[in-house]
C-alpha cells in the first residue's frame, strides 16, 4: 500500500476513534504533501519516496522545535510532550537510520576511495554519501565524523 494511502487510512482511523494528536499530525504531514504538490516547478507524481522526504523534513523540524521547548523549562512542557509523539508518529514511516559504528565504517570507506585527506573537502564526502544513503543518514553527523577522522 503506498504511504499517501497508509496516511489517509491512519486519518481516518484516528478520526472515528477520536484520537485528536494522531488526527493533527497526520493532517499536518498531509498539508505538507500538498504544499510539495503545487510547489512552483514540481511536475511529478507523489510516490513514497516523496512522502518520506516530507515525513523525514517534517522530522527535522519537530527536531529543532523541540530542543526550543525543551530549553523553556516547565512552560514548554506540555508542548514538548506533542513533539515527541509527534516524533515517534514520524519515526514509524521512515527507514532506520545507521548505528555510528556503521556509519564510521562508511564515512572511512569514502574517505579513502575519494582520497580525501583535507578537512576542507568534507562537502563533497557529504555529498556522495547523502547520494546513496539518503533517509539513513544525517548530513551533520556526517559531517561530525568525517572531521573527527580527518584531525586524528
Amino acid at each position: 500500500m503506498a504511504l499517501e494511502q497508509q496516511l489517509n487510512d491512519t486519518l481516518t482511523k484516528a478520526m472515528k476513534e477520536k484520537d485528536a494528536p494522531t488526527a493533527d499530525v497526520v493532517r499536518m504531514i498531509k498539508s505538507k504533501i500538498g504544499e510539495r504538490r503545487t510547489a512552483k516547478g514540481f511536475t511529478g507524481t507523489i510516490d513514497d519516496a516523496l512522502v518520506l522526504d516530507v515525513i523525514g523534513a517534517y522530522r527535522k523540524q519537530l527536531q529543532k522545535a523541540l530542543v526550543e521547548f525543551e530549553k523553556v523549562g516547565e512552560r514548554g512542557a506540555a508542548h514538548a510532550a506533542q513533539l515527541r509523539f509527534e516524533l515517534a508518529f514520524c519515526e514509524r514511516y521512515l527507514p532506520k537510520g545507521m548505528d555510528e559504528t556503521a556509519l564510521r565504517a562508511l564515512v572511512r570507506e569514502r574517505l579513502d576511495t575519494l582520497k580525501i585527506a583535507d578537512a576542507k573537502q568534507v562537502g563533497r564526502l557529504i555529498g556522495d554519501v547523502m547520494k546513496t544513503h539518503k533517509g539513513q543518514v544525517d548530513a551533520a553527523e556526517v559531517k561530525r565524523v568525517a572531521e573527527e577522522m580527518l584531525k586524528g
